[in-house]
């Protein structure tokens, strides 16, 4: 790892099972100081044990891991897990009950929601970071400093499939360099996010390219060939700037980088989104589960900061609490 990436203290180590096979956020080893949020068990001093298990999204992960890291060292034995089924996977777990936390880089879908009513699983959408997702390229591209939504399309649309294969297609002034494409999977958010602003309809995407639920995939074929190109959270971009370039984007109002101002004010369109937690109402009932929760949302602000994530505004956060601690109320 480098010195930018997240490294795990001995305690979060001994405590945290982390079932990571995608991106690694950044942070440093001093836990954020509480903010008067935490459980009257955490304030007593109390010692509490149990288990808390997150799956889905693989951008959102990283940041719920970070979160688990810090909480461990106020809380050695609760086991906080953290899995990486991309969204559509972590949904799938979670409404069947097997999860008591979904990460999700996209907004639950009606039929997921069904199957959660069908078992009974209730829930609240959590918004706790921003995310500006991310066009990579090869670090000796020299010619697609910006792109537009539209050259965008020409590549990834199902019409491109098997037709669009050279950069010189997307536009005359580029080399005749093979363009070779690497994205993510169909069960993750950031799929359905990305398919939605550039190709109009969620999961409409040429097939003829390299998908993975597995951002190191992405790094790694996109950094091996000189024509790559791909896309994934900004958060694993900067982890992996060294090896590949972000790609400026404009939708018709010039280009803009990807960033954290840009993706705050607005600037960065149409890729700049929110990322969720959804905690079940039934882990909001067991001490291990609101003391993990309470933690996360009370220094959510810290930890996003730490963990390299865009952090909420200051009215984002307030309706971060207020939706915790309506869900804390359901039955």
């Amino acid at each position: 790892m480098t010195s930018g990436q997240r490294r795990l203290s001995a305690a979060a180590t001994a405590a945290i099972v982390v079932a990571l096979s995608a991106a690694c956020g950044g942070t440093n080893t001093t836990p954020p100081a509480g903010d008067g949020t935490a459980t009257a068990s955490q304030a007593a001093g109390a010692e509490l044990s149990g288990q808390v298990k997150a799956d889905g999204s693989s951008t959102v992960a990283p940041l719920t891991s970070a979160a688990a890291e810090f909480f461990a060292e106020e809380q050695p034995k609760i086991n906080v897990t953290v899995g990486t089924s991309g969204t559509g996977g972590g949904f799938e777990k979670f409404c069947n009950g097997e999860t008591d936390i979904s990460d999700a880089s996209r907004p639950i879908k009606d039929e997921e929601k069904a199957a959660c009513e069908a078992k009974g699983v209730k829930f609240s959408e959590l918004t706790v970071a921003t995310d500006a997702l991310t066009v990579v390229v090869n670090k000796d591209n020299t010619w697609a400093k910006c792109l537009t939504t539209a050259q965008l399309k020409k590549m990834w649309e199902p019409a491109a499939d098997g037709k669009i294969t050279t950069w010189k297609q997307i536009d005359a002034k580029f080399p005749d360099e093979p363009l070779k494409l690497f994205g993510a999977g169909t069960d993750s958010g950031t799929f359905d996010y990305f398919t939605d602003e550039i190709n109009g309809e969620e999961g409409a995407s040429r097939k003829d390219y390299s998908p993975s639920e597995d951002d190191n995939v992405t790094v790694q074929g996109v950094s091996g060939s000189k024509g790559g190109l791909g896309y994934f959270g900004f958060t694993y971009f900067e982890e992996n700037a060294d090896k590949l370039k972000a790609v400026e984007i404009d939708s018709g109002d010039g280009c803009v980088a990807p960033s954290v101002a840009a993706a705050q004010d607005g600037t960065y369109t149409p890729l700049a989104r929110p990322l969720f937690i959804y905690p079940s109402a039934a882990i909001t009932k067991k001490p291990e589960g609101v003391a993990f929760l309470d933690f996360y949302v009370g220094n959510i602000s810290k930890i996003a900061t730490d963990a390299k994530y865009i952090p909420l505004n200051p009215e984002q956060e307030a309706k971060l609490k207020s939706d915790y601690a309506a869900l804390k109320t359901q039955g």
